[in-house]
């Protein structure tokens, strides 16, 4: 077998076992929004104490993003993704077997502690093992094998809700997550020379990038510096924050209480809004790196999405056609959060990657874990006290409240989203580098 057959094959391996542990992630992080209604009965909880249930993988995901982007540019992605997935899975089973809701809190926090590697280390990963021409188109790939996950999550669950508890359901999935652990140490490795190959700048004949040549507390100082981070981490507050609270915990429950839709026909919904998400993040990865344009994407894409949130308020829609097109709205705009991460690291020095999407994906998730717990408070400030088979109902003015917040976070995100300049598809440290050698005669 020649040199570039083995390392294709290495390269797909190594993606296919990060795939199968950002599936998981998704799949963690979609299921309480199927199991909304067993969980509010079996801890006895209201709408507000259910998002911050749901939230504690959030809190501790935003929490530990910049840590996350320290370690895969320092420990590597080989053994923090190991420990994480080994983490995410104990907490998984621990969620399954609570029968108080603080050690049901406790497994959820491991959960999104364990599983907060997984993404940051998988787009680190491909930073050197595929080239920056294809970097878009591949991260787009990944972007759809998590919303596969979720999807699996979605309708898929709820289905097997009907005959399983979702105690077996979540205790099933920690175990899972256990093998993916295994298989993560065993298979993926850091970069091409941890598996005997010259790096991939140097198979296209250009030079190597510089490594990291000062103390990684610099190096985030740095990335922490550089504006278009710190606007990106911004930006998706609101434009994927607010669709991942939504999809991931009262998208669902709207259409049940509001519409009076089944669990499963309710998921429907969800699962079109979070496949939505895939083929954006797929399409919009794509279409930039074919223009060679970033900023564009996601002004517009951030454009369409607060348009959506208002539609969602005012368009008289139903169940049907008008219902389904409005979530797959949500989810498609906030696809275009992958071109974010693209800037962040075109941005900053490659050595140090890994930092500036940390930081770009902490507004996503920093997003969730506020709108998640709060779209739920707002609903219980005007809740009549209806109760139905001991659950809360709540109707379209308590679900109009928290609609309104995700209106307005998502309005802030489309102003952030106008302070980000264009990279046109290139690292520009390397290239105002370039440019100073040339100006030098070098």
């Amino acid at each position: 077998m020649t040199r570039d057959k083995r390392f294709h094959r290495v390269r797909l391996t190594l993606f296919a076992v990060l795939g199968l542990s950002f599936m998981l992630v998704y799949f963690h992080r979609v299921a309480p929004a199927v199991a909304a209604v067993d969980l509010m009965r079996d801890f006895n909880i209201a709408a507000g104490a259910l998002g911050s249930l749901a939230a504690m993988y959030f809190y501790c995901y935003a929490l530990m993003q910049i840590p996350v982007g320290v370690l895969a540019d320092t420990l590597g992605v080989r053994v923090s993704a190991t420990a994480g997935a080994v983490i995410a899975g104990a907490g998984s089973v621990l969620f399954g077997l609570a029968h108080e809701f603080s050690t049901a809190a406790i497994g959820r926090l491991m959960v999104g502690f364990g599983v907060s590697v997984v993404f940051v280390g998988f787009m680190r990963v491909n930073t050197v093992w595929w080239s920056e021409r294809q970097y878009g188109v591949v991260s787009g790939i990944v972007v759809a094998l998590g919303i596969s996950g979720a999807i699996l999550a979605a309708g898929p669950l709820a289905a097997m809700l009907q005959h399983t508890s979702w105690r077996s359901a979540f205790i099933g999935i920690g175990i899972a997550s256990l093998a993916v652990g295994v298989l993560t140490y065993v298979l993926v490795r850091d970069k091409p020379e941890d598996a005997g190959f010259p790096s991939v700048r140097e198979m296209e004949g250009a030079t190597p990038y510089a490594p990291r040549t000062q103390h990684w507390w610099r190096d985030l100082r740095d990335v922490l510096r550089t504006p278009d981070v710190c606007w990106g981490f911004v930006a998706n507050i609101g434009m994927t924050g607010a669709h991942m609270a939504f999809a991931g915990l009262w998208g669902v429950p709207l259409l049940m209480d509001v519409h009076g839709l089944s669990r499963t026909e309710a998921s429907l919904y969800t699962s079109v809004e979070l496949a939505a998400h895939g083929v954006g993040g797929f399409v919009f990865g794509a279409l930039s790196d074919r223009l060679g344009r970033r900023r564009p994407i996601v002004v517009v894409a951030a454009f369409v999405a607060v348009f959506t949130w208002l539609g969602m308020l005012w368009l008289p829609w139903k169940p049907g056609v008008s219902g389904l097109a409005l979530y797959a709205l949500l989810g498609l705009c906030a696809g275009a959060f992958l071109v974010s991460y693209t800037i962040a690291k075109e941005m900053v020095a490659p050595a140090v990657a890994g930092m500036a999407l940390a930081v770009v994906n902490a507004g996503v998730f920093f997003g969730a874990a506020v709108i998640q717990p709060l779209f739920g408070v707002l609903m219980d400030m005007t809740w009549n006290g209806t109760i139905v088979d001991g659950v809360r109902r709540y109707g379209a003015g308590d679900y109009a409240n928290g609609l309104w917040l995700c209106f307005a976070i998502v309005g802030v995100s489309l102003l952030a989203s106008l302070q980000l300049r264009e990279t046109h598809g290139r690292n520009q440290t390397q290239h105002d580098r370039l440019l100073t050698m040339r100006a030098d005669g070098g």
